[in-house]
């Protein structure tokens, strides 16, 4: 009796139409997954230029930051030789004011006591 209602169920296939039909659908579903890894494969290799630019990119910024960095350090010595000869002058200006200053006043006794 439970190999009447199992051949009822089946249609009244045989084992091996039943194997063969199973392999059948294996091979449509394998097909299709094959089919979607190619699609994804031309996808990836569609992004390797793009990945080739952007890491050609990232390599001329950090190019661009050293050169920056260098540029930055020549100007950090340039302002200290300026700021060290603006010193200089501010001092040598206070010494001439300084000795202006005394000019003056010996220029004042000498006209306030005339000879």
């Amino acid at each position: 009796m439970s190999e009447e209602t199992a051949q009822n169920m089946d249609g009244n296939r045989s084992f091996e139409e039943r194997v063969f039909a199973r392999f059948d659908s294996i091979d449509a579903r394998l097909d299709n997954l094959d089919s979607r890894i190619q699609k994804l494969e031309q996808k990836s290799y569609d992004t390797k230029p793009i990945w080739e630019r952007a890491l050609a990119e990232i390599v001329e910024v950090k190019a661009e930051i050293v050169e920056v960095k260098e540029r930055l350090t020549s100007l950090e010595r340039l302002s200290d030789q300026i700021v060290r000869k603006i010193d200089v002058l501010g001092k040598d200006m206070l010494t001439l004011r300084a000795d202006q200053t005394r000019l003056e006043d010996r220029m004042e006794r000498l006209d306030a006591n005339p000879a």
